[in-house]
């Protein structure tokens, strides 16, 4: 599957599985997580294992795609997968852990839920906490079809529980729309109505939101 880049080069979105698969490694999962920034709500992580020879062509960077087309990729990532695996790591962790290592939880977590050992690990610029042969891919979900599918996977899990559990559980504060970003009217609502326990307390301090009302 080859793709272009901004500057109209080929990109193959299967050359790391390609080179993968000839070395004899059939389970090659990509992982990849959301909400890394997000000032609401868990960290969510994904690990897909695709099939060997399996192209999907509208698969990509979940950033890239509308939430129509994710939606409808997440089904046939599902539906495809040998294996797949999401996992979260919450609001209180990020605070106690820091996020890049509450991400790298998720990541590890996800892989450990595929309930088979993959051979190599695909990961979007991280590595994983586990004695598993890995390759971390700046801009991963760009150019690895196997992390897209994670990226996509993850996305669509953690909008939905914005939409569908978090945005009902504390209404007021936009979660459905702005997914737990640092947008204008996120914080307008954080300084009107005070943080959640699902907001990254670690995080609030940063954007203008009164001291006291973080504790």
């Amino acid at each position: 599957m080859k793709v272009e880049n901004d500057n109209h080069e080929q990109i193959n979105r299967l050359a790391f599985e390609s080179e993968l698969w000839a070395q004899g490694c059939t389970a090659v999962a990509g992982v990849d997580e959301v909400g890394r920034g997000c000032l609401f709500g868990d960290v969510v992580a994904a690990a897909v294992i695709l099939p060997v020879g399996l192209v999907l062509e509208e698969v990509n960077d979940s950033k890239q795609l509308s939430e129509k087309k994710r939606d409808r990729l997440y089904d046939q990532i599902i539906a495809e997968a040998s294996a797949w695996s999401v996992a979260r790591v919450e609001a209180k962790v990020i605070d106690e852990i820091n996020i890049r290592q509450a991400s790298r939880l998720a990541m590890k977590q996800a892989v450990l839920g595929l309930g088979v050992v993959p051979e190599h690990l695909l990961v979007d610029a991280e590595t994983v906490d586990l004695e598993v042969s890995q390759t971390a891919i700046i801009k991963g979900d760009f150019l690895s079809q196997s992390i897209a599918a994670a990226s996509i996977i993850a996305k669509v899990t953690r909008d939905r529980l914005c939409a569908d559990v978090w945005d009902r559980l504390y209404p007021g504060y936009g979660i459905a729309a702005h997914k737990g970003y640092a947008t204008k009217t996120h914080r307008e609502a954080i300084a009107a109505l005070g943080p959640t326990p699902l907001h990254r307390r670690s995080f609030l301090g940063n954007i203008g939101v009164e001291q006291q009302l973080l504790f």
